[in-house]
């Protein structure tokens, strides 16, 4: 098993599935974790269900002063960390004409913004030969209907994280994207994805099922080990082979 034994990891939206997961894989292999979220008892709670040694920090990414906080603090409270991984997002489905700017601009202020500025603010405190990995979303190239400014927030984190590799590559910073699936996370409750329909999308994807947090959990913490030192710029789909499938076109 690969170990992270004395390295430290912080993770964005944390508190619940796919960020949860990752943290207790990460906190598995012996790094030290701090999780992130909007909601401070939740946040709370998540960490006592880690256990030692995750910690929390109430920090919601769409506010870049809650941002800048947070990198304050690790800043004071660790001087530097090893990985920075970028999970917390939102999500709002429906035709692009029916979007109000309202949902727009939470979109695009959390999934884009407020991504760029956790990194520009947390960069400094990241270790030359560090890492960061980026959750986006298959649709970021998929073409979905009723996704556009969410499928647009996906699209621009990609084509960040292959600048950012480049603009990182002095500093021996490697930054790659994971573009999950349909997860079976909280989060498809409260998209409303119904019972029915996610035994459509199992039955049309190849492997037959919908993703498990920990498919994208294993897939994160490879990345950040020393085991993916010559992978920077890269997108990795962790979809059972969906994107390929005829129901995205159809």
């Amino acid at each position: 098993m690969t170990s992270f034994k004395d390295k430290i990891v912080v993770i964005t939206g944390g508190n619940s599935g796919i960020g949860y997961t990752t943290a207790a894989s990460f906190l598995e292999k012996g790094a030290k974790v701090l999780i992130t979220g909007r909601n401070p008892g939740a946040v709370q709670q998540a960490v006592y269900a880690l256990g030692h040694p995750a910690e929390g920090f109430k920090a919601d990414q769409s506010d870049l002063k809650e941002v800048r906080r947070l990198a304050d603090y690790i800043q004071g409270r660790f001087g530097t960390i090893d990985s920075l991984f970028i999970n917390a997002g939102f999500a709002a489905v429906g035709p692009a004409d029916a979007l109000t700017e309202e949902e727009y601009d939470k979109i695009m202020n959390t999934n884009f913004k407020g991504a760029f500025f956790t990194i520009q603010y947390i960069l400094p405190y990241i270790k030359d030969g560090g890492s960061i990995t980026i959750l986006s979303a298959l649709n970021a190239n998929a073409g979905m209907p009723g996704t556009s400014a969410l499928s647009a927030s996906k699209a621009a984190l990609n084509s960040l994280a292959r600048t950012l590799a480049r603009e990182l590559a002095g500093r021996r910073i490697r930054v790659n994207v994971v573009n999950p699936g349909v997860i079976e996370t909280p989060l498809l409750d409260k998209a409303g994805l119904t019972e029915e329909a996610r035994r459509f999308i199992a039955d049309k994807t190849p492997v037959g099922r919908l993703g498990k947090p920990a498919d994208v959990a294993n897939l994160v913490t490879f990345l950040a080990s020393e085991n993916a030192g010559f992978i920077t710029g890269a997108e990795y789909n962790v979809d059972g082979g969906l994107f390929v499938h005829p129901l995205i076109a159809s």
